[in-house]
């Protein structure tokens, strides 16, 4: 989940959508400016799907679809709010979201291997074992 805040401005209560990105209405919310001045300052253009970089608009997030809503960046809607529209003290606070599937089996896959590497660095492997054993156990032929 992620919060942007501007300064003199009211917090985002609930910024949600796609992990780190926000929609139109928590931008509406965030600068407190209503939905349609919100449309005019988005970087969009109806002949290019995802149009270049401009530093005096509010630059949205890459879409694959025309139909795709238009996600932005917590660190785009800061850097807006205060590049283009003067607003001194800009806050962009990213939190944890709530632990997916995804993450557990990540989670789970990390412990597992340092679990493995703890086991290897405890000390020597089975198969070093097994060489000093063979070393010892045969004479080395005369050279």
């Amino acid at each position: 989940m992620a919060a942007v805040e501007a300064a003199g401005q009211a917090p985002a209560d609930a910024i949600a959508a796609e992990p780190c990105l926000v929609g139109i209405e928590d931008v509406q919310k965030c600068l407190n400016r209503s939905r349609a001045s919100v449309y005019r300052y988005t970087n969009t253009d109806t002949r290019s799907l995802n149009p270049p970089f401009n530093p005096r608009k509010l630059n949205p997030e890459f879409r694959s679809d025309q139909k795709d809503p238009l996600l932005f960046h917590p660190n785009e809607v800061a850097r807006f709010a205060r590049d283009v529209l003067r607003i001194k003290e800009v806050t962009v606070e990213v939190l944890n979201s709530p632990s997916t599937a995804t993450q557990q089996i990540l989670s789970s896959i990390l412990d597992e291997l340092r679990l493995i590497r703890s086991q290897l660095e405890g000390g020597p492997s089975e198969l070093a074992l097994r060489r000093e054993h063979q070393q010892h156990g045969q004479s080395r032929p005369a050279a």
